[in-house]
């Protein structure tokens, strides 16, 4: 198929109305305002359903109600506007929903600024919201890579009848790159989805036959249920870990980074083993689950520190790093925050003081 040059965002959208997404809710705020402007033209032309919300919260509780018809249902927003998503994400995943959703992550904390960060990764990963729920967390570094987690995403969301986050930056979601689009979802398909999803769907029931809302049912315990959500997250750790390991075997410093901070870094590399200086790259392609075992099967003896890569201040994604490390190398940062983006000047000049300090 030929490629097509398409904004980060609205290659995302594209993506999850090939993928069957008939159903979008969202309010405007920066920068993922692309993602519900492209919906507002794109879901009328292929018999779906866009709808701005009054607010983050009513678009979330719209965004419930829709995927329990068994429709493939999506929204997005930006950071602070994610928070306010949090409990309804929750009642999601309690429900054991296949909603996807996406965060075009800005600066903060709240309002903060408009420009690309990465200052969510702790909120994505280990609290968006109550209960102690996990989801699928997956960060592009390519609009590529945006379009084809998209399309996955709601796979996968289904598979495991829970939540899946796709996390991105404003980078990726404001620039411009060809892409290869995946092939549209046809009618015939699309209602034999929804057709597999009666048994879980508030549509298509004899009024006797009780319809799950609530798994566990109001007022009963919910102990069974979250027992096997648990089993649920215990298993992607065996097929849903994804990592990208960028000239690692003979690396004696390992650059770790996500989304657009590991592409600059990967930029950084060629040029620091052009120097002499042999680094290598760790990057999660998904967040969560993360991908523990490819740090902690590093050859410390040739491995001799660890930089980590962030736009945000503090450091999120080194709590997961040192956790796989064990104290068996230096970690050392390299971070920006608040919209401002990572440069690969600065990346060399950090990985640059390392090799001085191990090597």
């Amino acid at each position: 198929m030929a490629r097509v040059f398409m904004k980060g965002c609205e290659a995302i959208a594209e993506a999850a109305t090939r993928a069957g997404c008939r159903f979008f809710a969202g309010y405007p705020i920066t920068p993922q305002n692309e993602i519900p402007e492209y919906f507002a033209r794109r879901m009328p032309e292929v018999d779906g359903v866009f709808v701005q919300g009054e607010s983050e919260v009513a678009s979330v509780n719209m965004l419930y109600g829709a995927v329990q018809t068994g429709t493939r249902s999506m929204s997005s927003s930006s950071s602070t506007g994610i928070s306010l998503y949090s409990e309804g994400i929750s009642y999601c995943a309690s429900a054991r929903l296949p909603i996807v959703y996406v965060n075009v992550g800005r600066g903060g904390p709240g309002i903060g600024a408009i420009k690309p960060a990465q200052q969510d990764y702790k909120q994505a990963t280990k609290a968006s919201g109550n209960g102690g729920f996990e989801m699928i967390v997956l960060s592009p570094s390519t609009v590529q890579e945006a379009v084809d987690m998209t399309y996955e995403a709601f796979d996968l969301a289904e598979r495991d009848m829970n939540p899946v986050l796709i996390l991105t930056d404003g980078v990726i979601g404001t620039m411009m790159e060809p892409v290869e689009l995946p092939p549209m979802k046809t009618p015939e398909e699309i209602a034999a989805m929804k057709e597999a999803r009666k048994p879980v769907s508030a549509v298509g029931h004899n009024p006797e036959e009780q319809v799950r809302i609530l798994p566990g049912g109001v007022g009963s315990s919910f102990e069974p249920v979250n027992i096997a959500a648990a089993e649920l997250y215990k298993s992607w750790v065996e097929k849903d870990v994804r990592v990208e390991e960028y000239m690692v075997d003979d690396a004696e410093i390992i650059l770790t980074a996500y989304g657009i901070s590991a592409r600059i870094a990967k930029v950084a590399i060629k040029e620091l083993r052009a120097e002499g200086i042999k680094a290598g790259l760790i990057r999660p392609i998904a967040l969560h689950p993360f991908p523990y075992k490819s740090y902690g099967n590093l050859n410390f003896d040739q491995v001799k520190g660890i930089l980590d890569v962030e736009m945000s201040i503090p450091a999120q994604m080194v709590w997961d790093v040192d956790h796989a490390v064990h104290g068996r190398c230096p970690i050392k940062e390299c971070l920006r925050s608040g919209g401002e983006i990572m440069t690969k000047e600065k990346v060399l000049n950090a990985a640059r003081e390392l090799a001085k300090e191990v090597l």
